[in-house]
């Protein structure tokens, strides 16, 4: 997260990695929830797109505020 660049996954999605997050500018999946997701940026944060079977995790990172969350 320490070097802004833009990162091609295959031929599939392309990750960004800007100001300290990390955002999925493109896929080319038919429902797009990976690119619509919030930037990640805390440890053990991640962004899923399933039809492409492509995970991001951020593993070494800062510790977020919460360990879970349920309603």
């Amino acid at each position: 997260l320490g070097t802004e660049q833009v990162i091609e996954i295959g031929e599939t999605n392309r990750l960004e990695i800007r100001e300290g997050k990390a955002f999925m500018i493109y896929a080319d999946c038919p429902d797009q929830l990976c690119v619509h997701q919030k930037a990640i940026s805390k440890d053990r944060e991640t962004i899923v797109c399933l039809p492409n079977r492509v995970v991001v995790q951020i593993t070494g990172g800062e510790e977020g505020v919460y360990d879970s969350i349920a309603k």
